[in-house]
């Protein structure tokens, strides 16, 4: 969000269907709250509902549905689904590799340990998920090469022990060249803590919470320090 401000404007709104561990095609579960798959979110609605404008398409973190046993070649689909959409409405569409050298580190006692911590049902070895994610990218580079995308490569320098989520001292430089490129001189996000806790915490559209759904229309919130953004 501080990114999209600092390049765009105060009045820049960013309609986001995220989540920890959210799938493009299917319900995830984590922590005991479920999200619709991305395809099947109101997202697609909302974009379709709202007038011309100028607009950057982003596809990222295709990664999730690895773990959870799905073929790349679903994964790829998925993908190419969420992109026919976005050029709907936009031929500025930004899609993300795989960040393969920092998964290509993992030894095997750590990547059970992740496995086990953050998708507990997962049974695949560090083998398979290394082979599946080889084909998702090799797929996501095509597609982009298909389909005019703006491919972005996941730096291994933004990643720690965590294979697959960005360091948080990294998530300025990273989220601006992923947003950016490489344009020299692009100004820097600068955000409280209080909005990011704020953004944290924000009620997307549709989730369920330990069983229980609940449904939270989208208004757009504003920031204080400026931009909207709706939660899908």
């Amino acid at each position: 969000m501080a990114t999209a401000r600092a390049a765009w404007g105060r009045d820049v709104e960013v309609f986001a269907a995220l989540g920890h561990g959210r799938s493009y095609g299917a319900h995830s579960l984590f922590l005991g709250r479920r999200l619709p798959g991305i395809l099947e979110s109101g997202l697609w609605r909302q974009l379709a509902s709202l007038p011309p404008a100028p607009t950057r398409g982003l596809i990222t973190d295709v990664g999730n549905d690895i773990l959870y046993g799905f073929p790349a070649e679903r994964i790829v689909a998925w993908v190419e689904e969420a992109v026919d959409r976005l050029q709907r409405i936009t031929d500025d569409v930004i899609l993300t590799d795989l960040p393969l050298a920092s998964i290509g580190r993992l030894s095997a006692a750590k990547f059970l340990l992740f496995r086990s911590v953050i998708v507990p049902r997962c049974r695949l070895s560090l083998e398979q998920v290394a082979g599946v994610a080889g084909r998702v990218n090799d797929g996501l580079c095509a597609l982009a090469t298909a389909r005019g995308l703006s491919l972005r490569h996941l730096r291994e320098d933004w990643y720690g022990v965590d294979p697959i989520h960005i360091r948080p001292p990294l998530w300025r430089p990273a989220w601006r060249e992923i947003l950016l490129g490489d344009a020299e001189g692009a100004a820097v996000g600068e955000a409280s803590h209080r909005e990011g806790l704020r953004l944290y915490f924000m009620r997307p559209e549709r989730r369920w919470l330990l069983g229980r759904e609940q449904i939270t229309p989208q208004r757009g919130v504003r920031l204080k320090a400026g931009a909207r953004i709706w939660l899908y």
